[in-house]
């Protein structure tokens, strides 16, 4: 069959504007813990964490990010230690280093408030055309297209647009129909309209076209494509890497934590001592760590996926009884009540129960 790219004049923009908010004021999300009250840091804060992120996860997140950091001042001169510490878990960590940086920009050159237009917002780190037009919609109520997962979906389905995401012939006619359908009024309410729409009706998989508001209007439902509308990317297998962490403890009861560096992998997190899978665990404590293992055993695996490989993770446990001899300042013994933020599949070795060495 003949793929159709849609032209922007293919729907009336009042039409599709005007049944999605009389269905958004029914059913749209309206308590949303970053809608009270709706700042533009909080509505920033909230788009930057809701990339590749459900709702239901950030939700938790994001209030207690606000709790450690209620406003922009509050974030540009935190440590950066405490910004991770309050990311972790949640992945993707360039975003909040990138949220960090930002926020520092902001209060060295917009005194603290957040520009108020696209283009000024998008000189930022990490805000894109997307996350630009939410914050100036929905924070100041002015007029901005937004085009986040959920309304791309939505929007490709109106127009049956069949090409490949991610390709210029999919991205150009979605930003044309964007700004065709985005309204002059109710903008704010329109740009949470349509991503309520994607994220609980017209979902990626069995989209509940029975209950749409835009089900007469769409191309999609028409042509009975809706099931494979957007596209499925072609996605190669991803490689397997495996790696070896220690998970060491001291007399105390601590362990040992070492800062990766800020770029790359969980980029200035903190995380166990990472070694090469056949390592000598005993002469690395020695040579590398200044450690003399009393008792090691070996922990069950586990796998981790990233967006382009998946890490199977070795993990040892290795108990040390003389601690003095740390003084590399990237590694630290941290008390179990006193641990900073840590990777999620870290996260998982060090709170599932230990087992006690003998020594």
């Amino acid at each position: 069959m003949k793929k159709t790219t849609a032209q922007p004049t293919d729907r009336a923009p009042e039409e599709i504007a005007g049944a999605l908010l009389d269905w958004f004021d029914v059913h749209g999300r309206h308590d949303l813990p970053w809608q009270h009250p709706r700042t533009a840091y909080r509505v920033w804060v909230a788009e930057i964490m809701l990339q590749q992120t459900q709702v239901t996860t950030v939700i938790d997140y994001f209030n207690a990010f606000m709790a450690r950091f209620p406003d922009i001042e509050a974030l540009a001169v935190a440590p950066g230690d405490d910004v991770m510490a309050y990311w972790a878990g949640l992945g993707y960590y360039a975003r909040a280093r990138n949220l960090h940086a930002a926020a520092k920009a902001v209060v060295a050159e917009y005194d603290g408030e957040m520009p108020r237009t696209v283009d000024d917002l998008m000189a930022l780190p990490g805000i894109g055309r997307s996350t630009a037009g939410a914050i100036v919609a929905q924070a100041y109520g002015d007029w901005a297209p937004i085009l986040d997962g959920n309304a791309k979906r939505v929007i490709a389905r109106l127009a049956a647009i069949e090409a490949t995401p991610g390709t210029a012939a999919y991205e150009k006619p979605l930003w044309q129909l964007a700004e065709r359908y985005t309204p002059q009024r109710r903008v704010t309410d329109y740009t949470q309209a349509i991503m309520d729409l994607g994220a609980t009706l017209c979902t990626r998989r069995r989209p509940d076209c029975a209950r749409c508001p835009l089900r007469d209007r769409c191309r999609a439902y028409a042509h009975g494509t809706q099931a494979r509308i957007p596209a499925p990317r072609k996605r190669a297998k991803r490689p397997q890497r495996e790696t070896r962490v220690l998970v060491v403890f001291d007399g105390q009861g601590r362990v040992l934590l070492e800062k990766r560096p800020p770029a790359g992998i969980w980029g200035g997190l903190w995380s166990l001592p990472e070694i090469a899978v056949d390592a000598d665990i005993d002469d690395h404590c020695e040579t590398r760590l200044g450690l003399a293992v009393d008792a090691a055993h070996e922990r069950a695996p586990i796998r981790h996926g990233f967006t382009h490989f998946e890490l199977l993770i070795h993990a040892t446990q290795v108990q040390v009884s003389h601690t003095a001899r740390i003084m590399d300042a990237s590694q630290q013994w941290f008390a179990p009540d006193a641990r900073p933020g840590v990777p999620a599949p870290i996260a998982r070795l060090l709170d599932t129960p230990q087992k006690a060495l003998a020594l």
